[in-house]
């Protein structure tokens, strides 16, 4: 009994900090959101149905692109099989659907005057590097790129490349491309700049996704992520010790802020590092600014310069 009420308090914990900033507000809006399954109406189309298709969905077919590409994609054994894997794995899309119209909920609160895309589902060709397209009005998702680390078609990737091929991180991606949008990108050469420019993204996702957990939001493992926190005073003080802080070392995005299987030290335990702990430290920095400064506004925290939050923020772990 004893046990199971450790059990109980330690996911009642877990509950509490995943929970911790949903807005009742954002969850009670009612939005409209569309959503087309357009991967199964190509899937089943004949190349006689091809006009009519094009005719329904202009926006999905560029004028560049002749017919004839568009048929032999309908005919390729290849195509035929990604419809079939992608089906198999999204018999609906139901679940998916609640967690977008939640994110955009969020969205709507936060950014009111944004006009939500009409959501396509496509079936392409597995391209890791760009899962969604967001544009004015649509968001193209790839259900080809959420279909399970194990999936046979990402045997040929690397493993931390094939981990983030897994519709647990939809929402992640989505609040990624979403971010990125309201984020200039524009920053100084330092170290500091990069981390705090992805610690905004994250704490954006803080506040759009706060009903999915930290470690979907930063795309690690749960191990991964228990790792960076307990090496988060260790990690601070090897970028202060070695001046890394305002470094233009362009190599720093390399080692600690770009897609990897680990943070590179150049020490012995690299290999159990956790990846882009770069962008997990800016992540806290910026956090630690908003626990100063709580009536700061989302749009003036994504306006403000990296040196001012890291120096107001008085970051410490």
């Amino acid at each position: 009994m004893r046990f199971l009420l450790i059990l109980l308090s330690f996911f009642l914990v877990l509950s509490c900090d995943k929970d911790s900033k949903l807005n009742s507000d954002a969850e009670a809006l009612d939005i409209d959101l569309e959503v087309v399954r357009f991967d199964l109406q190509f899937a089943e189309a004949s190349p006689e149905e091809l006009p009519a298709l094009k005719s329904k969905y202009r926006e999905l077919f560029p004028d560049q692109v002749p017919d004839s590409l568009w048929i032999a994609k309908m005919q390729s054994d290849l195509q035929q099989e990604i419809n079939t894997e992608v089906q198999k794995k999204f018999t609906d899309f139901d679940e998916e659907t609640k967690k977008i119209e939640r994110f955009f909920k969020y969205v709507t609160h936060y950014f009111p005057n944004y006009e939500i895309p009409r959501v396509y589902t496509l079936a392409e060709e597995v391209n890791y590097r760009q899962k969604l397209v967001l544009t004015e009005d649509a968001l193209l998702i790839s259900l080809d790129n959420y279909l399970g680390n194990q999936h046979k078609f990402y045997q040929g990737l690397s493993e931390y490349i094939a981990f983030q091929q897994d519709v647990k991180f939809l929402i992640s991606d989505i609040a990624s491309v979403f971010a990125k949008q309201k984020i200039s990108p524009e920053r100084s050469r330092t170290f500091l700049s990069d981390m705090i420019y992805y610690g905004k993204i994250l704490y954006l996702k803080d506040f759009l996704m706060p009903f999915e957990s930290n470690a979907a939001k930063i795309y690690y493992s749960e191990d991964q992520l228990k790792w960076a926190k307990a090496n988060e005073t260790q990690i601070w003080s090897f970028f202060v010790e070695n001046e890394l802080i305002y470094s233009t070392d362009i190599r720093l995005e390399d080692r600690f802020i770009n897609l990897s299987p680990y943070s590179k030290f150049y020490l012995e335990l690299d290999n159990e590092s956790s990846p882009r702990i770069g962008q997990y430290i800016g992540w806290q920095i910026v956090r630690a600014y908003m626990d100063k400064y709580p009536n700061t506004s989302i749009k003036e925290l994504l306006e403000l310069e990296s040196d001012v939050i890291f120096k107001k923020s008085k970051y410490k772990p």
